[in-house]
């Protein structure tokens, strides 16, 4: 984003259909000083980059405000949580409304229709225009404001069809001494406003994972101060503040363990089942669950800094931006409804009032707004639950057309730490006690080798004295009066002590650490960046997808065969720089591949940018997250098999959507306009229309994925 560009995102309520949305978006592009705007059918909300010189948020707001919708910025310093939960109660709020209203029309309608034989007669006559009045100006009067404000704007949407359709047929009954339509404008209204409401239900769904995301977050939190608990709202916490997390309670913010220990479930992060355990020392994240124990932790994030809020954030992006394929469904909207008031005028002309009224109801493009973002919300939703967070609905899209993965090796596929895969004590020596001495002058030492050793040792550890550490080369210290060495080769031969001629350098990727005591060999340990478990099986079901498979690491060429031996990768490319990896990303897109580079490390940041999907490690760095499309929350590659198997189906939804959106219309239209669909049929097709692509968008949510 330039320097002189700003950024806001604001709830805009009352769009019923895509042309609101592009009425609401096209306005907002016509202000001097927005660079971008996009308009949000399915969240009610605007995201706009300005330049503040020209224009203002609170400007923003009140040109959305004069089109007849009701924008409106989010309080000052309110979090995503907060924001969420205030969205949801006013999508309750409209839900109750619309069905109160299109109760009441329904049953307007019913005694209308019942009292239709006395119709024609003076007092009856009256009292049903009465009674279609006070529907339409109470029950309808949203579509007559917002049709009237489009038409001010030089623009139409649905409420223009709506208001057309049904003020046509109203004010023609009042003057008509035969032809009487009363009912049907009760009954088109009422039968939309039933429409909007099973929209306003489905909508509501569709962001469930959002839902389930803000309820994470707890109200109060238990602070310690002075050794006394308070309950204290989440608003006043401060960084720093120790909390207490009893069993069963929610993890109230980002913090570090300073005592006690527990198993925390992380599943709303990460899809993990299994809970995490937890010791002083441990990080934990606001909305995880405390299973079994009493934590105590100091906070270390809170608001938009937390893990929580970033998740939320990058999934609610994700839900707002809009597909590539959403652009057809844009540009049709965009000419879709003065090209049906063309047509409801020839209708009228041609074979009568009637029939016009009809084309003007049914021909809605209501499916057509909800078709594409319908189904990224449900697919965002149900990838977040798995584990996966998509950037934006572009990238979902994307991942569909990939066809070849190009992984990292180091935190990718291998767990991205050495381990001890083996220790030898040499022959005489007791193996407890030998890997005791070994541990004792490691605990001292940062390298991540030294850390491994630790690691691989369960007894108690002894006290060292005189630690050196020897850069490059291992450590040592004096244990109980022994002097320990432990590291490369090259230190023990240099100190005069015969070792075995076996080394595991460079076999299937292994180091050796060589251990000496009192100048004699004690042992070897064999170390390795182990692979995940869950590399092979996920690389098994990329090739049986039919995509090639690659890796790409700046590690030497044994380790790397080694590697991609165990997990049966073919095509490899190592020792390159960060800069290597780039050009085999340029190297296969002039090929004609479509790429998705999986990653984990700063390292990856540039390769991660410039496939058609990057794809980081959450165990990564923070930058190579930021270069991705998708961040895999836990350590399963085999969630990237199950990424792309989602963002077919999405994909297929989505066309799906979209053609039978569009079938409507062709077949609709005619129907009406030839007289085969009465307005208050054409009124209720209409509204299960969308009603039908909001259904056919949640089937995946319960899409198997496997």
């Amino acid at each position: 984003m330039k320097p002189d560009t700003a950024k806001v995102t604001f709830a805009v309520r009352g769009m019923t259909c895509a042309a609101c949305q592009s009425f609401v978006q096209k306005t907002l592009e016509e202000q001097p000083g927005v660079r971008q705007a996009g308009v949000n059918l399915m969240l009610h909300n605007a995201t706009v980059s300005f330049d503040p010189a020209l224009i203002s948020p609170d400007a923003l707001v009140a040109v959305v405000n004069e089109t007849g919708y009701e924008a409106e910025l989010s309080a000052p310093r309110a979090s995503m949580t907060e924001e969420q939960l205030q969205r949801e109660r006013e999508d309750a709020a409209e839900y109750r409304g619309l069905v109160l209203k299109a109760g009441v029309s329904l049953a307007a309608g019913i005694v209308a229709m019942a009292t239709m034989g006395w119709m024609h007669q003076g007092p009856w006559r009256w009292a049903h225009a009465a009674l279609a009045l006070l529907v339409m100006v109470w029950a309808g009067r949203r579509f007559y404001v917002k049709a009237f404000s489009a038409m001010r704007h030089g623009a139409a949407d649905m409420n223009t069809l709506i208001a057309l359709g049904t003020g046509a047929a109203f004010f023609y009954s009042l003057f008509s001494p035969h032809d009487i339509y009363y009912e049907s404008v009760i009954f088109i209204i009422a039968l939309v406003l039933t429409g909007n409401a099973l929209e306003a239900r489905a909508k509501r769904k569709t962001s469930a994972a959002l839902q389930a995301l803000a309820h994470l977050q707890p109200a109060t939190a238990r602070v310690l101060r002075d050794g006394v608990e308070h309950e204290t709202p989440m608003e006043a916490l401060r960084v720093g503040d120790v909390l207490i997390a009893r069993p069963g309670e929610r993890i109230a913010a980002d913090g570090v363990v300073v005592s006690g220990s527990s198993a925390v479930d992380e599943s709303m992060l990460t899809g993990e089942p299994i809970p995490i355990e937890k010791a002083a020392g441990d990080g934990v994240t606001g909305g995880t669950l405390n299973r079994n124990g009493v934590l105590q932790f100091r906070i270390t994030a809170l608001g938009a800094e937390s893990v929580l809020e970033q998740v939320l954030r990058l999934l609610r992006d994700a839900q707002g931006e809009k597909a590539p394929m959403q652009r057809l469904a844009d540009r049709v909207s965009a000419v879709f409804v003065p090209v049906v008031v063309g047509l409801a005028v020839l209708t009228a002309i041609a074979f009568g009032f009637r029939q016009a009224v009809a084309v003007l109801v049914i021909a809605c493009p209501c499916a057509m707004g909800l078709a594409v973002p319908a189904a990224i919300m449900v697919a965002t939703g149900r990838a977040a639950r798995m584990g996966l967070l998509f950037r934006n609905g572009e990238a979902l899209e994307r991942l569909s057309r990939v066809d070849t993965v190009v992984f990292d090796k180091t935190g990718t596929l291998t767990e991205g730490r050495p381990e001890v895969v083996a220790f030898e004590a040499a022959a005489g020596w007791d193996t407890a006690a030998t890997l005791v001495l070994a541990a004792s002058v490691e605990r001292w030492s940062e390298h991540p080798l030294a850390e491994s050793v630790v690691r691989y040792n369960t007894a108690p550890l002894l006290p060292a004295e005189h630690f050196q550490a020897l850069p490059g080369l291992g450590a040592e210290a004096e244990i109980g009066g022994r002097r320990v060495v432990i590291g490369k080769r090259a230190l023990l031969e240099e100190r005069g002590i015969m070792l075995p001629e076996y080394d595991a350098q460079g076999s299937l990727g292994r180091t050796t650490l060589w251990l000496a005591v009192d100048g004699d060999y004690a042992g070897m340990f064999a170390v390795a960046d182990r692979t995940r478990a869950s590399a092979p099986a996920a690389v098994k079901s990329l090739l049986e997808m039919g995509l090639h498979v690659w890796m790409v690491t700046g590690d030497q060429e044994s380790t790397a065969r080694a590697v991609a031996a165990e997990v049966g990768i073919t095509e490899i490319v190592a020792g390159v720089l960060p800069a290597g990896k780039l050009d085999v990303l340029r190297r296969l897109q002039k090929e004609g591949r479509v790429t998705a580079m999986v990653g984990d490390g700063i390292n990856d940041a540039p390769a991660l940018a410039a496939a058609e999907v990057g794809i980081a490690m959450a165990s990564g760095s923070d930058v190579a997250m930021a270069a991705a499309d998708l961040t895999v929350m836990r350590a399963d590659l085999d969630l990237i098999r199950q990424a792309l198997q989602l963002s077919r189906a999405t994909v297929s939804t989505m066309r799906t959507n979209l053609f039978w959106a569009l079938a409507y219309n062709v077949i609709a239209i005619p129907a009406a306009a030839f007289g085969m669909l009465n307005p208050v049929l054409a009124a209720a097709a209409m509204s299960l229309s969308s009603v039908s692509v909001l259904a056919n968008s949640l089937r995946l949510a319960r899409r198997r994925i496997s």
